[in-house]
């Protein structure tokens, strides 16, 4: 998953612990076997292959059922949320510390546009050779949610699952109480913006700070508005809290996307939220409701 990932298991036996870990751990690297863009070898690959030469793909379930949910994303979003807009990290390449040629970013974003593709189930075709899927908004939520109902089912009744930062919570800690969960502050990673106390459910988060670039004193961060091949500036870190991690990290990333409308946009949401902005203002249901109420 490209990332720190961390299963916590409360049981009576450390066998059963460990036998409950593995079967989660397996069925999370089945899916970044099937969905990494890092490995040639990868069912996203293949897509990307045809989707490069421009064809048609016929795809499993689980995939249609990914497919499904970008594209009621694509659509719940205005066009913001657009797995097709991964291409754009051949011109933001954050490791070379600097802003990336304006005409590059302009030839990359012809190749962007969900409404580029023609998605009906179980046909993916692509018209227009050259384009590239990314499923890297939506693939570590739907594991988490995975990872945690696999925990269940396997006799798992207290604990939590953590990849990156999106956290899916399995029951309440063993004596009934809640588990504390913090939210890092994105411009002091030391500190702690809000601690949430929950029993269950799900928290994730996006933000400007994992990758970026500082270039005359202004941040770039590596959400980028597929509409202009640039990093959104607005927040800096937003977090949701859901029954599923899916929802509450494609929210939290539509909202970053949405800049000063990301705010009102997760109001209407009604799910419980933090926004933090660039100039370090803080908003939303998190930010005033007493922790030790939640």
């Amino acid at each position: 998953m490209g990332t720190q990932c961390e299963i916590q298991l409360i049981a009576t036996e450390h066998k059963q612990a460990k036998r409950i870990a593995d079967i989660v751990t397996a069925d999370v690297q089945r899916l970044e076997g099937l969905y990494s863009r890092y490995k040639p070898d990868s069912l996203l690959s293949s897509i990307n292959q045809v989707a490069a030469m421009g064809g048609r793909i016929t795809v499993d379930e689980e995939t249609a059922g990914l497919l499904n949910y970008a594209a009621t994303c694509h659509q719940q979003s205005d066009g913001l949320f657009d797995i097709t807009s991964g291409i754009l990290r051949q011109a933001w390449r954050f490791e070379s510390g600097q802003l990336p040629d304006e005409q590059l970013i302009k030839t990359l974003l012809k190749k962007v546009g969900w409404h580029k593709l023609r998605w009906q189930a179980p046909l993916l075709e692509f018209p227009l050779a050259g384009m590239e899927l990314d499923f890297g908004g939506i693939v570590k939520e739907y594991a988490v949610d995975r990872a945690a109902v696999i925990a269940r089912n396997a006799g798992a009744r207290h604990g939590l699952i953590n990849l990156g930062g999106d956290i899916k919570l399995i029951g309440p800690r063993p004596d009934g109480t809640a588990w504390r969960v913090g939210i890092h502050h994105p411009r002091q990673r030391q500190v702690l913006a809000s601690t949430l106390a929950l029993h269950n459910g799900a928290v994730a988060s996006s933000g400007d700070y994992e990758r970026c670039i500082i270039v005359n004193g202004q941040r770039y961060g590596h959400i980028l508005n597929p509409k202009t091949g640039w990093p959104v500036r607005h927040l800096a870190s937003v977090s949701v809290v859901g029954e599923f991690c899916v929802v509450a990290g494609s929210a939290s990333t539509i909202a970053m996307l949405k800049e000063e409308q990301g705010p009102s946009w997760l109001e209407q949401l009604a799910l419980p939220y933090l926004w933090i902005d660039v100039h370090g203002k803080s908003g939303g249901s998190l930010a005033v409701a007493d922790p030790a109420t939640r």
